[in-house]
């Protein structure tokens, strides 16, 4: 933020010059004229203190061609605005430029008081060009001061040059504005200038090394008045928005705050060593591995539930009821949930660091032993809610277990009752070892069979056999060859029904009877190992809280740290001022830029 420089305005003032109205604003006040370099007295005083007498100074080249009378290419006709000219305008009134006679005072009385101002040459030239913007007929620079002022326009208005050369198809908004307040309440500076009427000489008032130090000096004393002024109320802002709140704050930690005293405690959530993966073993012994468990923790501690328990088990909300305690941190009788709720996260402070997994606590109450008892209380609580968090997952996998052994007993006894029905049915052991040795025995007496035709062969051959021998070989035959048709028979039986009984069927039947036995036992085996793994598992804690720091009752108050709590409010209020001044300062330099 810039501050302009504020000075007061000196003007020179020429001798003979017209003293500007007293009600005008930017007139310096009348200085004594000094005796020009020509007007001089003719003796001064020498060095030895007589006077003598001093010869007037010759004029150069070019001040006697400003004194003297000179061209101004306009011939015999009088230039504009001058005063022949303002005489021929009023005695022939129809010529262009002239202007018919008003109520009011005549155009040449108003042009010679405007003339008595003192206006310079750009606030001349100014006026030209609005009056122009403003197609009022100006004969001159001052007639086009009068008209504009007749008109109720500032002559003098600070505009663009864009806007004074636009022309009268784009009327100046602010022009406009500056019409329609009277001319009587219109703010006029004009600075006092040299006059048309003397001579055009260089002025000899300058100030001498008394009056520039008498200048200097009161410029400096303005500057120093406006810099105690502005400290005077920077101080009293800072007293006011910053010193003072921070005062009362200090007053309150030191006087009124009731002291608080803070039990602090860690622990840390483990989890039992299983077999897994060797992604899962991998991260075993970090924080990462229970971190769901440690986060799900500190979600409950800072729960609503958790207050409740809290309020109903140790009487938390008539704790802090107590009258002792400083109205602010008191809460009232009749608080409801949602009050003793934001009180309880105001006081009961717990950190989770995932990189260890340590879980911080931090139980603030108005005794020692209320925040002990608290700190305690609220552990007992976490360690219920990790035992709590695999309860299901247990009650799961055994009643999975159970339901599943039983279905493989009920199974396994199905399969076992079968193959007693086949047994009892066929009235075998084992179809097997009968079928064998039933094939054993055909096997003996098919080979004896084929001895005993060997054999009558070999008497047939002879020309003249032995017939009884013939005879008792060929009855041998036919009794072998009845018996192994016997036994053959009773591989396939023929039951009452008219069916066919083979016993390699009910032999094949009763095997896979007994291979279902068999399947079923062993899947009943391994369903009653899972059982047993199930309850081992179940009966055994997977995840439990090992503290690391044990609650212990403080002997001197924690809260509330005075020094620091009051440096705190002194940056907090400072920090607010210094925001507040910045953006004040920021819009009131873009409002007035």
């Amino acid at each position: 933020m810039t501050t302009p420089p504020k000075a007061k305005k000196f003007r020179i003032r020429r001798p003979g010059g017209a003293t500007p109205p007293e009600g005008e604003q930017g007139a310096a006040p009348a200085t004594p004229a000094r005796p020009e370099a020509h007007e001089r007295p003719e003796a001064t005083q020498g060095t030895g203190g007589a006077e003598q007498p001093r010869q007037p100074r010759e004029l150069n080249a070019m001040e006697q061609l400003a004194m003297g009378g000179r061209e101004d290419g306009f011939g015999d006709q009088p230039f504009p605005g001058s005063a022949a000219a303002q005489t021929a305008n009023s005695a022939n009134p129809g010529r262009p430029g002239a202007e018919q006679a008003d109520d009011g005072p005549a155009p040449e009385v108003e042009i010679a008081a405007i003339k008595q101002e003192g206006l310079t040459g750009r606030q001349l030239r100014m006026a030209r060009r609005v009056a122009q913007k403003h197609g009022l007929p100006a004969t001159s620079d001052y007639d086009a001061v009068r008209l504009l002022r007749k008109a109720g326009i500032d002559p003098f208005q600070a505009a663009n040059m864009l806007q004074l050369v636009s022309g009268a198809d784009d009327p100046d908004p602010r022009a406009q504005d500056q019409a329609a307040v009277p001319a009587t309440q219109q703010k006029v500076q004009l600075p006092q200038t040299m006059q048309a009427g003397g001579a055009q000489v260089p002025s000899t008032n300058v100030l001498d090394a008394a009056d520039r130090a008498a200048s200097i000096q009161e410029m400096q004393e303005d500057i120093v008045r406006r810099r105690r002024k502005k400290l005077v109320l920077l101080a009293t802002r800072l007293a006011a928005f910053v010193l003072l709140p921070t005062f009362i704050a200090a007053w309150y930690f030191y006087v009124v705050a009731t002291p608080m005293y803070a039990t602090k405690s860690e622990f840390v959530i483990q989890k039992a060593e299983s077999g897994g993966t060797a992604m899962s073993s991998l991260f075993a012994g970090s924080g990462m591995a229970t971190s769901q468990d440690s986060i799900t923790v500190q979600s409950y501690l800072t729960s609503r539930d958790a207050m409740l328990r809290l309020d109903a088990d140790l009487g938390y909300k008539e704790h802090f009821s107590d009258p002792s305690i400083d109205p602010i941190q008191r809460l009232d009788a009749s608080a409801t949930n949602e009050e003793a709720f934001k009180v309880y996260k105001r006081n009961v402070k717990i950190g989770y660091d995932p990189t260890e997994g340590i879980v911080k606590l931090e139980v603030v109450a108005a005794s020692p032993e209320a925040s002990a008892a608290f700190s305690e209380a609220l552990i007992t609580y976490a360690e219920e809610r990790v035992d709590n968090l695999t309860q299901r997952l247990r009650a799961d996998q055994m009643a999975g277990a159970i339901e599943s052994y039983e279905d493989a007993e009920t199974r396994m006894l199905e399969a076992q009752a079968e193959v007693l029905d086949l047994q009892e049915s066929m009235g075998i052991f084992d179809a097997t070892s009968d079928a064998s040795s039933i094939m054993t025995q055909v096997n003996t007496f098919e080979t004896q069979l084929q001895q005993k035709k060997l054999q009558l062969d070999q008497l047939l051959d002879n020309a003249r056999p032995n017939q009884a021998r013939v005879e008792g070989v060929r009855g041998d035959i036919g009794r072998l060859e009845e018996l192994v048709a016997e036994l053959r028979a009773r591989l396939t039986e023929t039951d009452a029904a008219g069916g066919t009984r083979s016993l390699a069927s009910e032999s094949g039947r009763l095997a896979i009877a007994q291979t279902n036995l068999e399947t079923r036992t062993a899947l009943m085996q391994q369903a009653l190992q899972q059982l047993e793994t199930a309850r081992i598992e179940a009966n055994k804690q997977t995840r439990y809280l090992e503290m690391g720091v044990h609650p212990v009752a403080p002997d001197q108050p924690t809260y509330p740290r005075a020094f620091e709590n009051t440096l705190l409010a002194f940056l907090v209020f400072a920090g607010i001022y210094l925001m507040i001044s910045i953006t004040a300062s920021i819009l009131r330099e873009q409002v007035t830029s």
